[in-house]
């Protein structure tokens, strides 16, 4: 039985921009329409995929609004709680984006970097040793017009996230782990520019999974 755990944000989650929309409270799309369902059905039997998605969550940045959003801080317990892991899925940078941490697209990709050397040196892989490694860079944002709470978080982001693929691959390339760009195969909602509709949890499930047997074998 091979483990792959899944450590991202909102879109990890499943969070359900559509019901979201009208809802006081954050909705998920049903287990089976989130990319980490159509992954592990497209994997199937000999795998077993573990969802560790958290709304908000940044890849080494404290949050000074909402609380336990730094993903560095709770990595270690995630990947200790979960071993052996043979390979992390790490899909993480968006959050990083908010304006209220002016960081460039650079310093969020080599936040990221800061978890893959975490998991390498975490011991939480087969036989104590590391996980394997697949770094997804985070898809395009989209049109905040529907939200102006959320656009006047995130301004700016769309050009920072068109540099993400090319910085997120170097990281990868600089670690020796996988890399996938997940823009070709994801668009963010136009109902808050940020999240994914069903169709695109099926595109990304179904990309994830091509990566994952290219990395496993």
């Amino acid at each position: 039985m091979k483990t792959i755990l899944c450590y991202g944000d909102s879109n990890t989650w499943g969070y359900d921009p559509v019901a979201s929309a009208g809802s006081p409270y954050a909705i998920r799309h049903p287990h089976d329409v989130r990319w980490t369902g159509v992954l592990a059905r497209e994997l199937g039997e000999g795998y077993r995929v573990i969802e560790e998605g958290f709304n908000g969550r940044t890849t080494v940045l404290d949050d000074p609004i909402v609380q336990h959003r730094n993903g560095r801080t709770y990595l270690p317990a995630c990947l200790g709680s979960h071993k052996p892991i043979d390979l992390v899925v790490l899909m993480l940078g968006t959050n990083d984006l908010k304006v209220m941490f002016n960081l460039p697209p650079g310093e969020i990709a080599n936040g990221a970097g800061e978890l893959v050397k975490l998991i390498k040196q975490s011991e939480c892989g087969p036989k104590a040793g590391a996980p394997r490694i697949l770094l997804v860079s985070p898809a395009l944002v989209g049109d905040f017009s529907r939200v102006p709470d959320i656009e006047e978080k995130f301004v700016g982001a769309l050009e920072k996230t068109q540099r993400f693929p090319a910085l997120y691959e170097a990281i990868a390339q600089q670690h020796g782990c996988a890399f996938l760009n997940i823009q070709p195969h994801a668009k963010a909602s136009d109902w808050d520019g940020l999240h994914f509709e069903a169709d695109q949890h099926t595109s990304i499930g179904l990309a994830m999974a091509a990566a994952v047997k290219r990395v496993l074998g």
